[in-house]
């Protein structure tokens, strides 16, 4: 049944008045073109309104991503932490990895400086975790900070390069080989890399990332518990 005339005579979609709506376009339009390409005035034809209308609802497209990673967290199930505090930051640390990784382009927006700031609490529920496990391990406010830090460096990078190493283009084939795979290299220049070879590809292709994480959790803990050591007086001249 067709819809009825709107006022003076106008027809379509109805006005959108729901936060639900204008995030799932905006997931649509990242999903398909990426979330560099989002900007207000294509969402809101995505949506079939005007700009306007859509900025009574945002304030800038950096509102929009906060409200759509805040939106997104809140989705994720929290898995049950553990009461071992090393055991809880890998379990912290490991859903933080596989809900980025099920959308790679958050993982993008939060590398930004600042925006893992712009968070709502409830959203920071993996971060607190790795943060006050480390304390629990007898980190310092500061060490404890560290830990996470790193963690998210290994953590985004694995995430990143995972997602940016599905060929892009044709024209990529030559390149794309020589990255994979390093057979017919000259074993006099690079001995290790030649005898790998073509068991590269498989060998890099391999979700290392649970294994390695507990030993850098093991390592930066490990580290965390010796002071750091004294500063050098500058040598005068």
């Amino acid at each position: 049944m067709p819809r009825p005339p709107a006022p003076n005579g106008r027809t379509g979609r109805p006005p959108v008045t729901s936060r639900t709506q204008i995030l799932a376009a905006a997931r649509r339009l990242i999903d398909r073109d990426g979330w560099e390409k989002l900007t207000i005035r294509r969402l809101a034809a995505e949506l079939g309104i005007g700009a306007t209308t859509l900025y009574h609802h945002l304030q800038n497209k950096e509102d929009l991503l906060v409200l759509l990673l805040n939106h997104y967290i809140d989705q994720i199930d929290r898995p049950p932490l553990p009461s071992d505090p090393r055991d809880r930051i890998v379990a912290a640390a490991t859903a933080m990895h596989d809900a980025l990784a099920a959308w790679p382009w958050a993982a993008e927006i939060l590398t930004v400086d600042g925006f893992v700031g712009l968070l709502d609490e409830s959203a920071l529920w993996m971060v607190e975790a790795i943060v006050s496990g480390a304390g629990d391990c007898g980190c310092t406010p500061a060490r404890a900070v560290e830990v996470f830090r790193s963690i998210w460096y290994y953590t985004v990078g694995e995430i990143l390069v995972r997602a940016h190493s599905v060929p892009r283009r044709a024209d990529d084939e030559r390149t794309i080989s020589r990255q994979t795979a390093f057979s017919g290299l000259d074993p006099s220049q690079v001995p290790c890399l030649a005898a790998i070879g073509d068991q590269w590809a498989t060998l890099a292709a391999r979700d290392t990332y649970l294994q390695g994480l507990r030993a850098f959790v093991d390592g930066l803990l490990a580290h965390a518990a010796f002071p750091p050591p004294p500063k050098r007086p500058a040598d005068s001249h």
